[in-house]
């Protein structure tokens, strides 16, 4: 039986083979039916592990306070963030974990229907979470209809109310909402989206308790979570850990550089910190003060012997090439950035002019999008423009870049389509 105190809990029994569904009954137990749920989840602090951190309680006592027609609870499985591996890792491992969080949600909102959405490129996850489902149908007992929907690959893909907007209308397209947080529909019904590391962690308080769950982790961020580590790295690794575990030691345990030049954390649209911050604990309320957060939980690893301005480039360009260019932001604002920022590695003329229009564009996209994609690239923009002051000086003067010397590195790392190609722990 999974122990309070013990990591992993996630993923425990990880073996590079999901545990059936009897495998999965016997390691974590069977679910206590007379637990009062919402009010474990409420004391629980769980926040969501998708990257905005909000918390979890509340988004279904927002739900649950709908009227009218049926209701959804989504399980986002997407992953569009390419340095992230971790609901690949979890539904390889536990996906009646995931299934059983979204039950629970779903029992605590008063939804019929569930749809886990995992992208149809990644057919060995959609093979585990079809075979979790066969096992339960066998079971026969009443509960909300359960559906596993695979839209298209895309970074915009996974962002919730573009995967809502997919459900209804088979389009991957953020919906414009200035005031969060919103209700998001699938129809005419209410719709609650949770990231399956999430769904996850609900399974296991529905099971053992808010105090169980406080265990682990710090008093304001309570819990352990999973982590992406790529970059500076042999593998790619997820790693469980509890909130507040210090960064250094969460690239040790990966087997990363422990002296980089720079981690991104939060992923493609995350903050840039110089390598001196992996001292702080992984929790937001001591990464806030460097101006980053928890985030998705993706830590990309940067040598010293590559260029953080070169590396910026070819991420704002992938990003560029991702947006769903419904709005001048994204369509018209990211490309811009992304050739400003060619310009200032590629050593031409005007060098100087394109810092200039590169910062003047952020300022003008900043805020605008019709969700929040444009907003994380000029953030990591920007902090890359602070933590590679010094790459930046030497391609404005016309220094020999310091990935010049070196085969180049690159921060955009490929999918995995292989169990093999990724370690868990």
């Amino acid at each position: 039986m999974i122990s309070a105190s013990a990591l992993p809990r996630l993923l425990h029994r990880a073996s590079g083979q999901p545990l059936s569904l009897a495998e999965h009954d016997q390691e974590f137990g069977l679910i206590n039916p007379q637990m009062d749920l919402l009010t474990e989840l409420r004391e629980s602090g769980l926040t969501g592990r998708g990257g905005a951190g909000f918390p979890t309680s509340k988004k279904v006592e927002l739900l649950r306070d709908q009227r009218g027609h049926g209701k959804f609870v989504v399980v986002n499985a997407m992953e569009g963030e390419p340095a992230s591996h971790k609901d690949l890792a979890l539904l390889n491992a536990n996906p009646h974990l995931v299934i059983d969080g979204a039950e629970m949600l779903a029992r605590m909102i008063g939804a019929n229907r569930i749809a886990i959405c995992v992208s149809r490129d990644n057919p060995l996850v959609i093979n585990h979470v079809n075979r979790a489902l066969h096992e339960r149908s066998r079971r026969s007992q009443r509960g909300p209809e359960v559906e596993l929907h695979t839209p298209p690959w895309r970074y915009v893909a996974g962002e919730e109310s573009a995967l809502i907007h997919w459900l209804g209308d088979k389009e991957s397209l953020p919906q414009y909402r200035p005031h969060r947080p919103t209700i998001l529909r699938i129809g005419r019904n209410a719709a609650l989206v949770d990231n399956a590391e999430t769904c996850a962690n609900v399974g296991l308080i529905g099971r053992f308790g808010a105090e169980w769950y406080r265990t682990l982790g710090t008093p304001t961020s309570p819990g352990s979570t999973l982590v992406s580590v790529t970059g500076a790295v042999a593998k790619a690794h997820v790693i469980e850990v509890a909130l507040g575990t210090p960064v250094r030691s969460i690239l040790e345990v990966a087997g990363a550089d422990t002296d980089p030049s720079a981690i991104l954390l939060g992923g493609y649209g995350g903050t840039w910190l110089s390598g001196e911050n992996i001292r702080f604990p992984f929790a937001t309320e001591y990464l806030k003060e460097v101006g980053a957060s928890v985030g998705a939980g993706i830590i990309m690893v940067l040598p010293r012997r590559a260029c953080g301005i070169l590396e910026t480039y070819r991420i704002t360009k992938w990003m560029a090439n991702e947006s769903a260019r419904q709005c001048g932001p994204c369509a018209f604002g990211l490309p811009a950035m992304a050739d400003d920022l060619q310009q200032l590695v590629s050593g031409g003329q005007g060098r100087k002019q394109s810092l200039d229009r590169l910062i003047r564009r952020a300022a003008e996209i900043d805020g605008r999008g019709a969700c929040k994609h444009p907003d994380g690239v000029v953030r990591m923009v920007r902090t890359a423009l602070q933590v590679f002051e010094k790459d930046l000086h030497n391609h404005i003067n016309g220094s020999p870049c310091v990935a010049s010397r070196e085969s180049k590195f690159y921060a955009t790392v490929p999918r995995f389509e292989r169990e093999e190609d990724l370690v868990w722990e």
